[in-house]
């Protein structure tokens, strides 16, 4: 599908074949959570610019190859977004992070939104948008529409499961937002949860199933 990314790596897929596994506890799951993002955010960051500047080593100067630009922003969907973003500012820990805070209406199964927090100069950044599920892409949608209004225009979608009908109905309302997942599964069930998937994995995360 174009715009999507899927990141195969080996270290990826096993640390998610034991996320999936119902019997994996709660320290566990969020530890593996914390794991994968790391690695996830390694990928979906591969092509950032780099300018170089002149440093003096212990033995010589040399033009030394740095990020070029400014910070990143890490937009965390809430509430399950902040298990990807811990990870994630483990490896980038500069980056400024925005806070969009949502729930899924059950029955309709549509996004309400209850917070919304993000920094300031949003169009001179490259947003990476976290939520470790794409099933229905209503709340994706939405929180990228809220991220568009703050002024961002360079952004990615980072998740670690993604459900095929999510996938194009996300790509159809933002096209201009690449998707990276680790996973594509194979459908959603009646209640709007990705099938194998892992379940939900803000429960799962915290403990709340």
């Amino acid at each position: 599908m174009d715009g999507v990314t899927i990141i195969d790596h080996p270290l990826v897929q096993h640390k998610l074949s034991l996320m999936r596994k119902k019997e994996t506890s709660t320290a566990s799951f969020r530890r593996l959570l914390r794991e994968i993002s790391t690695l996830l955010c390694y990928e979906v960051t591969r092509d950032l610019k780099i300018t170089h500047e002149t440093i003096e080593t212990p033995m010589c100067e040399m033009q030394a190859p740095l990020l070029e630009g400014k910070k990143l922003v890490f937009a965390s969907i809430l509430r399950a977004g902040n298990g990807l973003l811990e990870g994630m500012l483990d490896l980038v820990p500069a980056a400024r992070v925005a806070h969009v805070g949502l729930y899924r209406n059950e029955e309709t199964l549509e996004p309400v939104e209850y917070y919304f927090k993000a920094p300031e100069s949003m169009a001179d950044r490259l947003t990476i948008v976290v939520d470790p599920m794409l099933a229905t892409a209503n709340s994706a949608i939405l929180a990228v529409e809220r991220l568009k209004q703050q002024g961002a225009s360079n952004m990615r979608f980072l998740c670690l499961l993604a459900a095929p009908d999510g996938l194009e109905r996300f790509t159809k309302a933002h096209p201009d937002v690449p998707v990276f997942t680790a996973s594509i599964d194979s459908h959603l069930d009646e209640n709007g949860y990705i099938v194998p998937g892992l379940g939900d994995a803000g429960d799962r995360m915290y403990g709340t199933k």
